[in-house]
């Protein structure tokens, strides 16, 4: 493992739909994009939006079976932003690594989350 690489968790290279806000900015609205990998603690996804280190967001998607052990659940997380690969072409995407903090399983139909 180099000095570089701090991770903990296996990733699981998977292309999950996810929607994610900044909770930092009032009014903010909510993005869509498609998870490159995910593990336990973070994830990794592509956008044009500008986002900064240290950013917290709110993400949901739904945990693939890979990762969960059981069968997919969706969740919502509180995650940081804790990486940032810039596209430097106009219009580009660039890659977003976060560590989730938190999150919650989504236990009905309802809006209803648990911790």
């Amino acid at each position: 493992m180099s000095s570089n690489e701090r991770r903990i968790d296996t990733r699981v290279n998977v292309r999950v739909p996810l929607r994610f806000r900044a909770l930092n900015i009032v009014n903010s609205t909510e993005q869509t994009a498609e998870s490159e990998n995910i593990s336990q603690r973070g994830l990794y996804f592509e956008t044009a939006i500008p986002l900064k280190v240290g950013m917290p967001l709110e993400v949901s998607l739904r945990m693939p079976q890979e990762l969960s052990g059981k069968s997919s659940a969706d969740v919502r997380c509180v995650a940081r932003v804790v990486h940032i690969r810039p596209n430097l072409q106009a219009g580009g995407k660039s890659g977003i690594g976060l560590h989730i903090e938190r999150y919650e399983a989504k236990v009905s139909a309802g809006e209803r989350w648990t911790s």
